[in-house]
């Protein structure tokens, strides 16, 4: 059985985000699509989504959640890029 990445314990959730979603996303927090934080699409998780999703394009958004005990939930935005 292969090792699913997304499914370790220490890999926070990863959810591609719609257009809709992303604009809302943007608007919410007065920024502009360039100021996310990056992710390259080699990363493992991102080669993991897409097996789940299909394609995942350069200047897609990653919405990661991540569970804590102390933090409760944290939410973070990350834009895919080559």
């Amino acid at each position: 059985m292969p090792f699913e990445t997304l499914n370790h314990v220490l890999v926070p959730e990863h959810q591609l985000m719609t257009e809709e979603q992303v604009e809302a996303t943007l608007s919410r927090y007065k920024i502009k699509l360039e100021q996310l934080p990056k992710i390259r699409r080699s990363d493992a998780a991102i080669r993991a989504l897409e097996i789940r999703t299909g394609e995942i394009l350069k200047g897609s958004v990653i919405k990661v959640i991540r569970y804590s005990e102390t933090a409760g939930i944290s939410v973070s935005y990350r834009l895919v890029v080559d």
